[in-house]
């Protein structure tokens, strides 16, 4: 076989338990979106152009409850500043590649293709067809997701009261998945419990801001845990 295409079908496997968790939240999503009055041919449009399931449950959110514009822009820009890190992270695998592979695959990059992507790049490199890897577990990734949307449009049209089921409860169990194995490194776990913190203490904040706020102390948080741990190694090195 080719192994470029060995490389997609491995991305694709190694990225079907993300597919299941995420298939409910797909769902939710579109049954959310929907009940707020939102028509269904821009839910689809949000999910394929947007493309990024914890911003667009907020954008929904804050579009249901009447919010602005500019507050809408600004908590969808923050909740998505995650990306930027872990664009920064996987930077060294693709940094020679040509711009018709970088657009394309920083596009379709989503905590969990970020979590797959970046743990197999980690122990093989990427040498071995890592970006065909990548690009495997972005098209199932992209793929399920307008699925599923599109099922959750067609059940909220249909099925009154669907949103009420607590299918959401499917997100928090996929982020849990991805998070836990990764709290092992201090910064990590420093910008979950600053972030996870700030949440709390900030919930009832209107508008989501308490969301933004943790997204913010979370970044800050590990930039500066593992600016400490960088001096203590430089210390210790000394």
């Amino acid at each position: 076989m080719n192994p470029h295409r060995t490389a997609l079908l491995a991305g694709v496997r190694d990225t079907v338990p993300m597919l299941v968790g995420a298939a409910p939240f797909g769902v939710i999503f579109g049954t959310l979106a929907i009940a707020s009055g939102i028509p269904a041919w821009a839910v689809l449009a949000l999910s394929a152009l947007v493309f990024a399931g914890s911003s667009q449950f907020v954008a929904v959110s804050l579009i249901g409850s009447g919010a602005a514009l500019p507050v809408i822009w600004l908590t969808t820009f923050v909740v998505n500043l995650r990306h930027a890190l872990y664009s920064a992270s996987l930077l060294p695998y693709v940094r020679d590649l040509p711009a018709r592979w970088r657009w394309p695959l920083a596009f379709w990059l989503t905590d969990e293709t970020y979590a797959v992507v970046e743990h197999h790049l980690r122990e093989h490199g990427a040498a071995q067809g890592g970006v065909w890897y990548w690009l495997g577990s972005s098209l199932a990734m992209y793929l399920n997701w307008q699925l599923w949307t599109l099922a959750g449009v067609l059940l909220g049209q249909s099925v009154p009261g669907l949103a009420g089921l607590g299918l959401d409860f499917a997100m928090v169990a996929t982020f849990a998945a991805i998070v836990a194995p990764q709290l092992r490194q201090y910064p990590v776990l420093a910008a979950a419990v600053a972030a996870g913190v700030v949440a709390l203490l900030a919930r009832h904040l209107p508008y989501k801001l308490g969301l933004m706020l943790a997204a913010l102390a979370g970044v800050g948080a590990g930039m500066l845990a593992e600016r400490l741990a960088a001096d203590s190694t430089q210390e210790a090195q000394a």
